[in-house]
């Protein structure tokens, strides 16, 4: 059970990025990403509920669902970014919720996800902690960089860096999830 808790922490470290790029939207709040979080919540227990229903279904290892998850969640994460700053060049400005509602849809699918996968790789031993640790750990990670890009020294980065780094995450634990065995 400690590995999936550690599992949980460690992949959650995206929410920090994608945090960030919350925080240097000037239109975003902290009350945006506290309902982003609550609606997190939820998903990833709906992941963990489902993830341990369908896991006898999957016919291949869980793995390589995982890792192929996490590799196209990645991608997509990155493709956002562009996907965004073409519409706000169309439209001309950054006056709507769009892109933070966006950003939120995002981010709780990816923790459903991540749910599901932890779930999936450590299931039977799967318990009811590991959605828990991955909303919570959403949320402090993502609280904790949406505060730091408050401040005058964060607002130099570009938001294309957040997204990015959120990303890449991502796939590198899809790649792990595809290339390691976690089984302690």
């Amino acid at each position: 059970m400690f590995m999936s808790v550690l599992s949980g922490l460690i992949v959650s470290v995206d929410a920090f990025f994608i945090g960030l790029s919350l925080g240097l939207q000037k239109k975003c709040r902290f009350m945006h990403l506290a309902l982003i979080n609550a609606f997190l919540l939820g998903l990833c227990i709906i992941g963990f509920f489902v993830a341990g229903r369908v896991y006898e279904y999957i016919p291949v290892d869980p793995d390589i669902v995982v890792g192929f998850a996490f590799i196209t969640l990645g991608l997509w994460t990155i493709a956002q970014y562009f996907v965004c700053e073409y519409a706000k060049r169309r439209v001309g400005g950054d006056a709507s919720l769009k892109p933070i509602i966006l950003v939120g849809l995002v981010m709780s699918v990816e923790a459903m996800l991540i749910t599901m996968g932890i779930t999936l790789i450590f299931h039977p031993e799967s318990t009811i902690i590991i959605p828990l640790t991955v909303a919570f750990a959403h949320f402090a990670y993502s609280a904790l960089s949406f505060s730091l890009a408050r401040t005058r020294h964060m607002k130099r980065i570009p938001v294309f860096w957040s997204y990015c780094i959120s990303g890449v995450a991502l796939i590198i634990y899809g790649l792990l999830a595809l290339f390691v065995d976690i089984g302690m």
